[in-house]
């Protein structure tokens, strides 16, 4: 496993330092989340109008993509797992789970493995997505393929759920944001 990280490059503000506009990016947080900002989300907050975009791009991905809360979940297991986000795969693994994924998806998908029994749907997404991360890109027959079965809303909330958990990935992994007390850490992949 990777050695677990006790320390950050850039804590989140705190609210007794907030600005009129992180206090308003965090009060609106608030309202629409039932608790402050929090993970990267905090971070966010040293540039309150980022966060408040990436909060409302996130909103729509999370709950209320066109290709559903399972594979929208899957899409962030893979892109946690890609990016080596420990955080990211700390909080949205037990809301794959709870969305539909099975356990033991989630396990292969940890431990950089195809993961097997997978619907024809998951297998779709987890092939493009992985084709995405890895390439940068996606050849013409896994494109179409998703474009046939998702339609073209589906392909663009597919790219923007891999997309935007990247930015959320890479604004953790920068700052190292560490994990809570108790998390396991993501183990190390051989590539």
């Amino acid at each position: 496993m990777s050695e677990k990280l006790d320390y950050t490059r850039l804590a989140p503000p705190a609210p007794e330092t907030y600005t009129p506009e992180q206090k308003k990016a965090a009060e609106e947080f608030l309202a629409l989340r039932k608790e402050p900002p929090f993970g990267p989300f905090g971070l966010l907050l040293h540039s309150p109008e980022v966060m408040s975009r990436a909060q409302q791009l996130g909103e729509y991905l999370r709950y209320r993509s066109s290709i559903g809360k399972k594979l929208s979940e899957l899409a962030v297991l893979i892109t946690a797992r890609e990016c080596s986000q420990d955080y990211e795969w700390f909080l949205h693994q037990p809301i794959a789970v709870k969305s539909g994924v099975k356990q033991e998806i989630a396990d292969a998908i940890r431990d950089g493995r195809r993961p097997e029994g997978m619907s024809e749907d998951e297998a779709l997404v987890y092939d493009f997505s992985i084709e995405l991360h890895r390439t940068k890109n996606v050849s013409d027959d896994l494109y179409y393929r998703a474009l046939d079965r998702f339609g073209p809303q589906g392909v663009v909330d597919l790219v923007g759920t891999n997309g935007y958990y990247t930015l959320l990935a890479m604004q953790l992994n920068a700052h190292r944001m560490p994990l809570p007390e108790g998390a396991a850490v993501l183990p190390k992949l051989a590539r």
